[in-house]
């Protein structure tokens, strides 16, 4: 059963959501939409936890991997607001590690849309427990020789680039990237569940994620053929790590939500998601308080490469620190945001004025870096609703 509240015109949305947990095996998850600031969706459904005992509340939050790179990209937008940062600065302006020779071109810009070449976390640490340290994996991931793949263009830095802007902003503010998100964004929007670097009373709600990658792809075999391909492997430079899956699942051991990863290992509720990206999909304020000025938001919105991501292996449109917003119906040309492997995400549409995110503790069934065909579906529908209104 659906619990929240929605504006009848979302209907046709809700009931889509809804078939998503049909049963207990499908886990659970919660969807928040807001409309020309207003909020319009607030529903949740299913259950938190793989057996089908925890109801999905409405305080219940999800560790939602890539959609985190939304969020830490906004604080750090805030900053530069604030003049603290700028985007054609070199990082070498506020970072010693990057005033060497093969790093002093990378500016804040190249790094916010991909084109830095630091995509690589394979081979820096050697198991996934290293990642636990975040203040001396940023030091790694900052101390590495770009890559220079010979078709250049956009490398996604699937992991690395929530370390590289927590260490950009430890250097610029003494404090580190989970304690600004909470200043920033958390404090004067009255956010409900948004971390990351999840503190310990907080565990309790966070939804347990399932199911582990399968045990025929989670296999060191797999993975060395795939980083021997010449088409993935910087896909497996940018993602595989040995450990990952074990630390990601371990229900007994969540030491991956305390430590923070700003890329992967944020904890959201889908009402604090969405409530940020309402001041995106508008000018920039929601409830009056302002999140990005209005010459800040349309940088942050505007396309910066195009064209196919030598990671992935997808084409994209990369803002700066956005990825466009993927829907499974007419596409949403102005629409931005962050998707996460698993399936969550959030997104702003400038042009109809809606936000949405979506967060579940299921995976789906065919998952890749950025996420599955719910939430492209999810959005469709959203999107559907506000073109007819």
């Amino acid at each position: 059963m659906v619990k929240g509240h929605a504006n009848r015109r979302f209907r046709p949305l809700v009931e889509r959501f809804a078939r998503i947990f049909r049963k207990p095996a499908h886990g659970g998850g919660a969807l928040a939409v807001y409309w020309r600031g207003e909020p319009v969706v607030d529903v949740w459904t299913g259950y938190a936890d793989a057996r089908g005992e925890r109801p999905w509340e409405r305080e219940t939050a999800a560790m939602s991997f890539s959609t985190t790179k939304g969020i830490a990209s906004t604080v750090v937008h805030r900053l530069v607001d604030r003049e603290l940062l700028a985007y054609d600065e070199p990082l070498a302006t506020w970072w010693p590690a990057f005033d060497t020779e093969d790093k002093r071109h990378v500016t804040l810009r190249l790094l916010m849309s991909h084109q830095a070449g630091l995509h690589r976390i394979r081979g820096v640490v050697p198991t996934a427990e290293d990642l636990l340290d975040h203040r001396n994996i940023a030091d790694l991931v900052a101390a590495q020789t770009p890559a220079k793949p010979s078709r250049g263009g956009t490398g996604y830095h699937g992991l690395t680039y929530g370390w590289l802007l927590a260490g950009l902003v430890q250097e610029v503010t003494g404090q580190s990237l989970g304690e600004v998100v909470q200043k920033e964004l958390v404090a004067p929007l009255g956010l409900d569940g948004c971390f990351i670097g999840t503190p310990d009373d907080q565990w309790p709600r966070v939804a347990e994620l399932f199911p582990p990658l399968p045990e025929r792809l989670a296999n060191a075999h797999v993975e060395q053929r795939i980083a021997d391909n010449r088409r993935t492997r910087y896909l497996a430079e940018a993602f595989f790590i040995d450990g990952w899956e074990r630390l990601v699942f371990d229900h007994e051991d969540r030491r991956i939500l305390r430590t923070e990863m700003p890329a992967a290992n944020g904890v959201f509720t889908a009402r604090s998601l969405a409530r940020v990206y309402a001041a995106l999909a508008t000018d920039g304020t929601v409830d009056g308080v302002e999140v990005l000025s209005r010459a800040t938001l349309k940088e942050a919105g505007r396309v910066q490469h195009r064209g196919r991501d030598y990671v992935l292996g997808l084409p994209m449109r990369w803002r700066l620190g956005y990825h466009q917003a993927f829907t499974a119906g007419r596409p949403a040309s102005k629409a931005f945001g962050h998707y996460g492997y698993g399936g969550s995400g959030a997104w702003a549409d400038p042009e109809s004025g809606l936000s949405l995110a979506f967060v579940t503790n299921r995976l789906g069934n065919v998952t890749t870096p950025v996420g599955d065909i719910r939430l492209p579906r999810l959005t469709a529908a959203a999107l559907g609703v506000a073109r007819n209104a």
